[in-house]
This record gives structure tokens, sequence and C-alpha cells, in this order.
């Protein structure tokens, strides 16, 4: 199987879906924005359809709230990658369990017939849990919409951390120290390339450790 987690849709554009296929015409991708029904601002999202056409990448946008397996599976039977973009990570994962999107994507994705992309938010579900996305300083801290079972799709064995900045550091650090499962740790520009069981590092700059 094969994923890209990545930290932001730009480096996705720009470069992880190239990385991904040679040939850009093969792509035929899904683009689900579920996760910025419950953001403020959704002009990432137009942003980003704006940036993948211009790109010349084939695309269908796709909300899987309120949809069913079945419908879900429609949807995606003639697409070779699903793009799971960021937002509100507790809502997006809530909309995953609730529409049967997780056991769908997960087998489809085990099965090698889709690739999966995840930016932000969408990153964060691929992992064993979201709970990266509870580590917040006083102030920052998002609704959770009622979501308390925080087990996610584990397609990796690892947790993503996306948007690193240096004041996140202590924090991160004081975290990972109880956390069952690694942390590996984004900035904008990053992604994780997992290709069944390997897994690298690609995007500007090296490994933040803490």
């Amino acid at each position: 199987m094969k994923l890209l987690l990545a930290s932001n849709s730009e480096y996705v554009i720009q470069y992880g879906l190239r990385l991904l296929f040679k040939d850009i015409s093969e792509i035929n991708l899904a683009y689900i924005t579920t996760a910025a029904n419950a953001s403020s601002n959704r002009a990432y999202v137009i942003y980003t359809q704006q940036a993948m056409q211009k790109n010349g990448y084939k695309f269908s946008s796709f909300d899987i709230e309120k949809k069913s397996p079945e419908a879900i599976r429609d949807f995606l039977k003639d697409k070779n990658v699903v793009w799971v973009e960021g937002g509100n990570t507790f809502y997006l994962l809530k909309m995953v369990k609730a529409s049967g999107f997780d056991k769908v994507i997960v087998d489809l994705v085990k099965k090698e017939k889709i690739v999966y992309i995840g930016t932000s938010a969408g990153s964060y579900i691929a992992c064993p849990t979201i709970e990266v996305s509870t580590w917040k300083r006083p102030g920052e801290e998002k609704s959770r919409f009622g979501v308390t079972d925080l087990s996610a799709l584990s397609l990796v064995p690892f947790l993503v951390k996306a948007h690193f900045k240096e004041q996140d550091r202590n924090l991160l650090k004081e975290k990972s120290k109880t956390c069952k499962y690694p942390v590996k740790i984004l900035r904008d520009g990053q992604a994780i390339l997992a290709e069944n069981e390997s897994y690298k590092l690609v995007g500007e700059k090296g490994e933040i450790k803490i």
C-alpha cells in the first residue's frame, strides 16, 4: 500500500503528486473536503481546487458527510488517489466513522486499489489515533464535536504532527514522553511517503527531532 502524509496542500500540489505518479495524466483523484465543513474559512479548499486545475490534475471533490458506504464506494470506483484535506480533525473523524468511510478506505488502501494522501487533519486520521489534535496550548483548542474515541484508521504505526513551529518544541517534547506511539513531526513543505512498511521523510529540510 502507498500513502503520502503531508503537512500542507502546497507540497502535495507542487511535489507530492508528481512523486507518486511519473505521468500526471494517470491521476484520477478524489478530493475529500469534509474537514473544512467545521472551519470558519474554507478559502484553502478553493485555493487547492484552483491549484489542481492549474497544474492539470484530474480530480473530483466529494463530501462524505451523510453519505453511505455504498455511495462512497461508488464515487471511488474509478479513482486511483484519495486526498483527504485538512480542517477540524475531530469533526473529520466523526464523519469518517459515521459514513463508513473508515472501513471503505482502509479496505481499498490495503488492497492497493487506491493511494491515500492526507494533509494536516487528513494525515492525522491515517494514524492509530488523532491524539496529537489535543496537544494544544491554552486558547488554541478546537471543538471536539462530541468525539471521545480518538482511534483512527491505523494505516501507519505512528502519529503525525503537522505545521511544526519552533515554539511548539517543548510542548511536543513533553507530550511525546507519555505517548504510546512514535511521533513524526512535519514542517509545512514536508511529508512522509509510506510504501508498505517503508517510511521516508520527503520535502524541505531535515527531520525534526525533539
